[in-house]
């Protein structure tokens, strides 16, 4: 029940975004600073897939520390479920990027700072899933994989840092910059969807991952 609240929210606050992205921030743009990236409708699944991707992997990072404090199955549960979906979000968090960079830089792809970082952090939670399927028993698993996830998020503070380094071309912090109302409401409209389409897909993996596991204990029970 909960899972299907939050994805049904999502879904209604993401067609308002794709409304209010479509229909009223090409309005708001003028001949000067058409061509700034805050006018650009891309921005406004850029900007809230990438704070979801970075909000997985913190939630990765808490739930790893869980579970080597408290060595319950279900926090390797949840951290794994959030690595997924970081993943997921990552790579549209790079895909999205690479549209707008091919309008605004006529490329898809530059070794700067932010981008870099980014593709970075897409590679260590990848290598956290092979890490995953190359050990056999589920308890050294998950132990290996903690402390993974643990390492790992050492990588998004410095995705977040890099918003502010100068002579790169990415944009920045151009999130900060945003000077009109409906500007700003469109992008937190944004946020808000995807962190509940994140949040549904989370309780939603965890309930199938426990599913499981409580199938595989049965079966180790009967087989016993």
């Amino acid at each position: 029940m909960r899972t299907r609240i939050f994805i049904i929210l999502s879904a209604i606050l993401l067609l308002v975004t794709i409304a209010m992205e479509m229909l009223l921030i090409p309005s708001l743009a003028s001949a000067q600073n058409k061509d700034l990236i805050q006018y650009s409708p891309v921005f406004y699944w850029h900007i809230p897939v990438a704070w979801v991707a970075l909000f997985a992997f913190l939630c990765v990072f808490i739930a790893s520390i869980a579970y080597l404090w408290k060595r319950t199955p279900f926090w390797d549960i949840v951290a794994t479920t959030s690595a997924e979906l970081g993943v997921v979000f990552t790579t549209f968090f790079l895909l999205t990027g690479s549209i707008w960079a091919k309008f605004a830089w006529g490329t898809w792809w530059a070794w700067d700072a932010r981008l870099t970082s980014s593709l970075v952090l897409w590679i260590i939670y990848i290598a956290y899933f092979l890490l995953r399927t190359y050990i056999s028993n589920p308890e050294q698993r998950a132990r290996f994989a903690a402390v993974f996830g643990i390492l790992g998020f050492v990588d998004v503070p410095i995705v977040i840092l890099t918003l502010f380094v100068s002579n790169q071309m990415h944009p920045g912090d151009a999130a900060f910059h945003l000077d009109k109302p409906q500007m700003i409401i469109t992008l937190v409209t944004g946020v808000v969807a995807f962190t509940l389409l994140y949040l549904g897909l989370l309780f939603f993996g965890i309930h199938l991952r426990e599913d499981a596991y409580e199938v595989s204990k049965l079966k180790e029970t009967d087989g016993g």
